[in-house]
């Protein structure tokens, strides 16, 4: 599996790409940092993010892609703007039929360093060791998006299976409540 994990981000957008060789073994294919000035337009500085990313997905041509999800920020400004980078990057995917997973931060960090408060410094270091990459990814974006990718390699098992369980619960109420109807003298409360 093929998985481009993408840091979010207006001023910095990290952008990686893994493979997974199935279990915990996973390769490091690219890792970048897309930049934006801040004295751009916020159209501009999508767009050129866009480019970015719509030539990473044609290059790399992922299976899935992994985002962070948007949390609560004490800047509303970051997040509003982490929120339509990611918006931007989930229909570039869509455009290419990829699937779009989010994962929050504390997610991320409990896979990659087992601590779901772990600092950044504690995520580079994991990434770095699980990567056996030479040196340390910087700046932060670069190694936050090669964990997001990570990420979800390790989670994607589990997600699969939670979906594979919904549908089954979905088909079995389909099933039951079709029997419901079909079933003759159904029992119905009347009053006397």
């Amino acid at each position: 599996m093929r998985v481009m994990g993408v840091d979010p981000g207006l001023t910095r957008c990290g952008l990686s790409v893994i493979e997974s060789a199935g279990g915990r073994q996973v390769t490091a294919l690219d890792v970048d940092v897309v930049r934006t000035p801040s004295d751009e337009s916020l159209a501009r500085r999508l767009l050129t993010i866009s480019d970015t990313v719509d030539h990473w997905m044609d290059t790399h041509l992922p299976d899935v892609i992994a985002i962070e999800r948007v949390f609560a920020n004490q800047n509303a400004n970051t997040a509003m703007g982490t929120a339509q980078v990611g918006g931007v990057i989930a229909l570039a995917a869509a455009r290419r039929d990829i699937d779009v997973h989010f994962h929050t931060p504390s997610e991320v960090k409990a896979a990659v360093t087992g601590n779901g408060r772990a600092d950044k410094a504690q995520v580079t270091a994991m990434v770095t060791k699980i990567l056996a990459l030479q040196t340390k990814p910087t700046p932060a974006d670069a190694a936050d998006a090669l964990a997001l990718a990570i990420c979800h390699c390790w989670r994607a098992p589990m997600i699969a299976r939670m979906a594979a369980a919904e549908a089954m619960a979905a088909e079995q109420r389909r099933t039951y409540q079709a029997k419901l109807k079909a079933a003759p003298g159904r029992m119905s409360r009347s009053t006397t």
